[in-house]
């Protein structure tokens, strides 16, 4: 039986196992600001609307966004999904073309402020984001301040790995069990969201292993022979190395490039040598998921090893909190973050766990 557990992916870090701390007592404690690469230009038929929400998860906001303004779902746009169980800022659109404009003030209560409404001519798409400003706060902090000093010291200077976080795969990892009844069985999920998610998080998963791997061989933030580099602050930009030499090191060693990663789908491998001897040797049993990514029409992609929190700043508030401060790129996890700083405990999963441990001895009872 296959390991699925995000947890037993290594740290860079060794003083990360001699801390721990909670986050999430309060959703203030988790605050997300989205941030777009480019401004609305204030006219044209899509109403944009900067809202912020607390304990709302984006779909559900944007059914209600649709009945309120009485328009199809289809008309209501955003860039990415975010934390339910947090503060969140981020943009929706509206499309109102040839509809009246309702008063947004009454669709705001306690749980919902809208921040700014502005227009413009097109729906806000999915992927169209910059990043992610974040501001976390740690409690119930343990471990020594020296400790933590390192750790924060430590990703400043060399940054994470990019892991895809536990969010990726479900609750309890069920996104990746039921990949693997798809792709062993033939039996794909009918729904076409489910198998947007599903297939995410297959690809995810062998891109993890991957960097895992490198990880143990203390080579995630190095060049190998035959490496795939991307260009810092891209997705796309990237060249194949043939021979690693003082030049390229230097371009590493100042973030100008990153090594990559692979996500998994149709064409040829884009790595060769040392590289492709590790991606190869670390995907071998998982050759059923790799066929099934191709045949659902995925294209072979690469992403970064490392992931660089910029403006990463942090605050002792007291002796059991600190306040965390970055941004980070689109498609990239401040779990990935905040696991290589200490042992964190995401308090809203562990309530979930509870509710669900009480739910379940409730029905036995009842039988």
């Amino acid at each position: 039986m296959r390991n699925l557990d995000f947890s037993n992916f290594p740290r860079v870090n060794t003083s990360a196992s001699l801390c721990s701390a909670e986050i999430r007592l309060l959703p203030e404690h988790f605050q997300v600001n989205e941030v777009l690469p480019f401004e609305a230009d204030g006219s044209g038929g899509h109403v944009w609307l900067n809202i912020q929400k607390q304990n709302i998860n984006t779909d559900w906001l944007a059914n209600e966004l649709a009945k309120f303004a009485a328009v199809p779902q289809v008309a209501i746009g955003y860039a990415g999904l975010k934390d339910r169980y947090a503060i969140t800022t981020q943009w929706f659109s509206v499309n109102l073309e040839g509809h009246q404009e309702p008063d947004w003030s009454k669709f705001e209560n306690d749980d919902i402020q809208i921040i700014k409404i502005t227009r413009h001519g097109k729906k806000l798409k999915r992927g169209v984001l910059a990043g992610n400003k974040f501001k976390l706060r740690l409690a119930n902090v343990q471990g020594e301040q020296s400790l933590w000093e390192s750790s924060f010291k430590c990703v400043r200077q060399q940054g994470v790995p990019n892991y895809f976080a536990e969010q990726r795969f479900g609750h309890q990892g069920n996104n990746l069990n039921r990949v693997d009844y798809w792709f062993s069985t033939g039996k794909a999920p009918r729904k076409r969201n489910q198998k947007s998610i599903y297939l995410s998080a297959a690809r995810s998963w062998l891109f993890n292993l991957v960097l895992a791997e490198r990880v143990q061989l203390k080579n995630w933030n190095q060049p190998l022979a035959g490496d795939v580099m991307l260009l810092a602050g891209t997705k796309s930009s990237s060249f194949v190395v043939d021979n690693v030499d003082d030049v390229l090191q230097t371009r590493l060693n100042t973030m100008d490039i990153h090594p990559t990663g692979p996500l998994w789908g149709r064409g040829s491998q884009l790595v060769h040598s040392d590289s492709l001897t590790i991606e190869q040797r670390v995907l071998t049993d998982w050759q059923d998921w790799q066929q099934g990514l191709e045949k659902a029409g995925l294209n072979q992609e690469r992403r970064s090893l490392r992931l660089f929190p910029d403006d990463f700043n942090w605050q002792y508030l007291d002796n059991s909190q600190i306040e965390l401060e970055f941004f980070l790129p689109a498609g990239c996890y401040a779990t990935a973050v905040m696991r290589e700083l200490a042992i964190i405990t995401d308090v809203n999963k562990r309530n979930y766990h509870d509710v669900q441990v009480i739910s379940q001895d409730n029905t036995n009872n009842s039988e």
